[in-house]
């Protein structure tokens, strides 16, 4: 049977491709990470990681290891805050950009003054990431697009939202440049989607976060599909303005999605969520 220590130690192993980062952010020497691998190894009969360059790199037998060692781990802490009170529990919540700074804010902070006791952690990642997070049990509930099929994944409720083009007026949405959030992202999937449906291939600029993309918008470098939750302080100062692009606005709902087995505390949080009372507006509703 290999520990759940010895699980942690090569799952850090994978993520960094490299015996010392692992020691280093664990606090053991490499001796110790190695001989943790070497253990799992010879418990599985079976090569985990070979050398790579001046790294190391997963085997395909260590690429299913670690994808098995993710779930077993993130169920294992699951277990332990399903059984603790809901009021003192643990919950561990992911967000795309977006709806970290613009949907998430103002319900979290009334939630955590009413349930003070209650261990929360914020975690902001795109969109595949989070879903594949949720999957591996190592985030609770994720606030994000709908997920894809066949995940296991379970939308509890939306909240409507729309995506827009904005730019300054002067703009051209159909022959200027297109700023593109990064990879994995759903706007960026969306856009993409949309300038094949206006049959148009414009320049492209990808920029990393969901503020470099606004910012790059405010001065001129391009136009951008984005939540309408995101743009209304730029609206209302005229910083932008939403431009008039066929198949526009989409229609692109946030989702609370959680496993087919929610913590009490992502029970507690969800209904939270659901009540005009506790979070006006921002209320989600359910699916």
């Amino acid at each position: 049977m290999v520990s759940a220590a010895r699980m942690e130690t090569f799952l850090a192993v994978a993520r960094h491709g490299s015996i010392r980062r692992a020691a280093a952010q664990l606090h053991i020497t490499e001796a110790a990470v190695s001989a943790a691998v070497a253990h799992i190894e010879k418990l599985l009969g079976a090569k985990l990681i070979a050398k790579s360059g001046r790294g190391i790199a997963l085997t395909e037998a260590g690429r299913v290891y670690a994808e098995y060692c993710r779930g077993i781990l993130g169920l294992m802490k699951e277990a332990q805050a399903a059984v603790r009170r809901a009021e003192t529990g643990r919950l561990r919540i992911g967000v795309v950009a977006t709806a970290g700074e613009y949907v998430l804010l103002r319900p979290l902070a009334s939630f955590r003054r009413r349930f003070p006791d209650i261990e929360l952690s914020l975690s902001v990642h795109p969109r595949d990431a989070l879903f594949l997070e949720l999957q591996h049990h190592e985030t609770d509930l994720v606030i994000a697009g709908r997920p894809p099929r066949d995940t296991g994944l379970v939308v509890r409720a939306r909240r409507p939202s729309r995506l827009v083009v904005v730019g300054l007026p002067e703009l051209d949405p159909l022959h200027t440049t297109w700023l593109l959030r990064g990879r994995g992202s759903g706007t960026r999937e969306a856009t993409l989607a949309l300038l094949d449906q206006l049959r148009i291939e414009p320049p492209v600029l990808t920029l990393g976060s969901h503020g470099a993309v606004l910012a790059a918008a405010r001065e001129g470098l391009g136009v951008t599909l984005i939540h309408s939750d995101a743009i209304s302080q730029d609206l209302e100062n005229g910083a932008l303005r939403v431009l008039p692009v066929e198949g526009t606005p989409l229609d692109r709902p946030w989702h609370a999605i959680t496993t087919r087995t929610p913590t009490p505390t992502t029970r507690l949080f969800l209904a939270h969520l659901l009540d005009p009372a506790e979070v006006g507006s921002d209320a989600f509703h359910p699916h």
